[in-house]
């Protein structure tokens, strides 16, 4: 076994876990009706692929063979608690039919909905919405707790606790692996909503590694909101989560050069973003503002990137009324994000020394936060403040865990001379 093989079948591990675990998770939790469980099961068969790959090659099936794997290994957990119950003895009855196919017949295409049920069932009443969220980030978007930490701006120790205790409540609690009865729709929709939304930022602006975006989770997200939006055709802010994400992923194509480096949004060439995906999400805005509720958060940001996306130019981009988007945003869900994005549309708007006044109000409460010297220093750059400007770059190069969104700081250093 050469050092190519070995390193070829571990990038292959480490890919369709990447992109697969979720599917894989919610199949083995369907499968053993314990969340729990199938978490371990899927780690198990994890190691196993990482031990076997190498020297018996990739399967045809990747992620057919893991939930194949995941599956025997829970019949061995069984096994050794002398579970012999129905359930045992009909997942053994399985396994003897598929058993040396790896479960060739195995389509992920059409275990989708048991995402959508995954991330219901993490975001069940018995939990805080603080630990259904960090639960179903690290399950369904594949974050690490140092990732989902930086999204929070909490301790990583915070949400490794979070976490454990969740899954010891639902555990506890007995919670099945279903969809909720109608009228448990509304105690749950706003966590799933969270959910998706931030499973979506992630890959829009990856926290941290190399990548400066992660489209596989992306789509992800908007597929899984599309479904929910079927689902639930009278909720508006889940027609307004499916109109945010299309109308930001229509910038995807644009994003990056040949080379994989960022292209900011003001440098970015219009013409290549995706018409249908901004039809699509336009289309969405205006079913949920056809229910006659009002705008919600996700609404409310979908519509400044429809502003975005229906604008020739930079400079041709209505900011007055994105300011008053976020100024409404900023009361039905404050927040110093928000806060911090509005001051870069108000130093389009009305100038960058506006802006900088309210960026300067927000030190404290974003402490840490990479983009906040970031935007302070492109405001100093325009005010002709070199020198501030300089050390403000400097010093979100050095907060920033993403390695493109420090080259993107660095870049504009070595501009400055």
């Amino acid at each position: 076994m050469s050092d190519g093989a070995t390193a070829s079948a571990i990038r292959a591990v480490e890919a369709v876990w990447r992109i697969e675990s979720a599917r894989i998770v919610a199949t083995l939790t369907r499968v053993t009706g314990d969340f729990s469980l199938a978490e371990d099961v899927a780690q198990e068969a994890l190691a196993e692929a990482l031990a076997s790959w190498p020297a018996s090659g990739v399967p045809a099936n990747p992620g057919a063979w893991l939930v194949a794997v995941g599956r025997r290994r829970a019949v061995d957990h069984w096994r050794r608690e002398a579970r012999r119950d129905a359930r045992y003895a009909e997942l053994a009855r399985e396994l003897d039919e598929t058993e040396g196919s790896a479960g060739a017949g195995w389509d992920p295409d059409a275990i989708e909905d048991d995402v959508l049920r995954l991330i219901f069932m993490a975001c069940h009443p018995v939990l805080s919405r603080e630990a259904s969220v960090a639960l179903t980030l690290r399950v369904v978007g594949g974050l690490t707790s140092d990732q989902i930490a930086r999204a929070f701006l909490v301790p990583v120790a915070t949400v490794q606790q979070r976490i454990v205790r969740a899954k010891k409540t639902l555990a506890a609690a007995s919670v099945p692996f279903e969809p909720p009865p109608s009228d448990e729709y509304p105690a749950r929709l706003s966590a799933v909503l969270s959910v998706l939304y931030l499973v979506f930022n992630e890959g829009y602006a990856t926290s941290a590694g190399p990548g400066w975006m992660r489209v596989d989770l992306t789509r992800e997200a908007l597929r899984l909101a599309r479904v929910l939006a079927g689902l639930l055709p009278r909720e508006p802010e889940v027609h307004g989560l499916v109109a945010l994400m299309a109308l930001t992923a229509a910038r995807f194509p644009a994003r990056l050069d040949d080379d994989g480096e960022p292209i900011l949004l003001a440098d970015q060439d219009r013409s290549r973003w995706d018409r249908e995906l901004i039809a699509l999400g336009r289309d969405a805005l205006a079913r949920g503002d056809a229910r006659g509720r009002g705008r919600g958060p996700y609404a409310l940001q979908a519509a400044i990137a429809e502003c975005h996306d229906v604008a020739a130019s930079v400079d041709q981009t209505d900011w007055d009324r994105i300011v008053v988007l976020y100024e409404a945003l900023g009361r039905i869900a404050p927040s110093p994000v928000v806060e911090l994005n509005r001051a870069v549309a108000v130093s389009m708007a009305e100038g960058p020394a506006t802006a900088l006044r309210i960026v300067d109000g927000l030190a404290e409460s974003l402490a840490g936060y990479a983009q906040l010297p970031g935007v302070r220093g492109e405001l100093l750059i325009r005010l002709g403040r070199l020198e501030e400007a300089r050390a403000a770059l400097a010093e979100a190069a050095r907060l920033t865990a993403s390695d493109a969104e420090r080259a993107v700081f660095e870049r504009k250093l070595r501009a400055l001379g």
